[in-house]
C-alpha cells in the first residue's frame, strides 16, 4: 500500500478514536452568552432553552443568591438538594456547567445514583461525610470511597454510580458542581423499583435474587 494511504488511513482512524469524546460534554457555544428564557419571542432555541435577546441580557442573569442559607433536610433520606441549573440562574444556558447545594441532616443519605451526562465534584463545607463511587462491570465493580471532612473533595466520573452519606455528629453542608448545565439523574432505587409502569417482580426477584414478594414489597416503597 502507497506510503500517502498508509498516512490517509491514520489520521482516519484517529479522527474516529477522536470523535466520541469530541462529542462526550456539551457543545461549546459559539457568542458569549444565551441567556434562557421560555418564550420563543426574544429569540432561537438553543440547549433546550430559548436565547434571550443578548442586548437584554442583565447581571440578574448571571447571579443566584442565598446558597449561605442552612435547608432543612426533612425527606425519607434527610437531605436537602438546592441546584442552581439554567431553569433558576438562565445564564448557564449554554456554558455547560451547572451547581448544587446539598444539605444533610445526621445520617442524611444522597443514595447511590448516576448522571448520564457529566461528571461531578463534590467539596465538604461542613461536616463529615462518606462518598465513594462504583466503577463498571468491565472493571469488576471496584468501590473507590473515602471519609471526607471540611474543604475535602472527590470527584464522579461521568455515568458512574455514586453516593453520599453524613457520618459526623451534626448536620452537614456540601456542594456540588457539574459539567453539564443538564447533567441528568438516575437514582438507582427508585428507577428500578419505582418505574412507570413497574418492572415485572420476577424479572427484579431473578436479577436480585430475591423473593418476588420482597421485590413486590420493595415496588410499594418507590
Amino acid at each position: 500500500m502507497p506510503m500517502r494511504s498508509l498516512i490517509f488511513l491514520a489520521i482516519l482512524s484517529l479522527l474516529a478514536l477522536s470523535f466520541p469524546i469530541a462529542i462526550a460534554s456539551d457543545p461549546s457555544p459559539v457568542q458569549d452568552f444565551c441567556v434562557g428564557v421560555n418564550t420563543p419571542a426574544d429569540g432561537v432555541f438553543v440547549n433546550g432553552k430559548f436565547c434571550k435577546d443578548p442586548k437584554l441580557a442583565t447581571v440578574d442573569d448571571f447571579f443566584f443568591t442565598g446558597l449561605d442559607r442552612q435547608r432543612v433536610a426533612t425527606n425519607a433520606v434527610g437531605t436537602n438538594v438546592t441546584p442552581v441549573f439554567a431553569d433558576n440562574l438562565p445564564g448557564l444556558n449554554t456554558l455547560g456547567i451547572a451547581f448544587a447545594r446539598v444539605d444533610y441532616a445526621p445520617n442524611g443519605l444522597i443514595p447511590p445514583h448516576t448522571h448520564p451526562r457529566a461528571s461531578e465534584f463534590l467539596i465538604v463545607q461542613e461536616g463529615t461525610l462518606f462518598a465513594g463511587f462504583v466503577s463498571s462491570d468491565q472493571d469488576g465493580n471496584r468501590l473507590f470511597s473515602k471519609i471526607l471532612n471540611k474543604g475535602d473533595l472527590i470527584v464522579f466520573p461521568v455515568g458512574l454510580i455514586h453516593f453520599h452519606v453524613n457520618v459526623g455528629r451534626g448536620p452537614a453542608v456540601a456542594f456540588t458542581a457539574f459539567n453539564s448545565q443538564n447533567p441528568g439523574l438516575i437514582t438507582i432505587a427508585k428507577t428500578v423499583f419505582g418505574s412507570n409502569p413497574r418492572i415485572n417482580p420476577n424479572v427484579l426477584a431473578k436479577a436480585f435474587q430475591l423473593d418476588p414478594q420482597i421485590v413486590i414489597s420493595l415496588q410499594t416503597k418507590f
